[in-house]
């Protein structure tokens, strides 16, 4: 609200899961543990989210998305993953 009317867009891009090095520093290096996060469904890719974050920041000026949830088509919520 304090950058309202200042000419500067501000957007929260809130990936799902995302197959990065995140699980295995989560699990402290346990390269097998971390796999297991991603098996059984297609996640998200680190480009797929830089596609998401080009898209948003090469928009008109006059437009601004302000928050863009984006998951894998097998993620439901943050908790919920259909997974195969």
């Amino acid at each position: 609200l304090d950058l309202n009317g200042k000419g500067i867009r501000v957007a929260a891009i809130n990936p799902g899961l995302v197959e990065t090095e995140f699980s295995e520093v989560r699990f402290k290096g346990d390269t097998e543990r971390a796999e297991k996060v991603y098996e059984g469904f297609i996640p998200l890719k680190p480009e797929d989210i830089a596609d998401i974050i080009w898209f948003a920041v090469t928009r008109p000026p006059h437009v601004n998305i302000a928050d863009l949830t984006v998951m894998c088509l097998d993620q439901a919520s943050s908790t919920i993953v259909n997974k195969k």
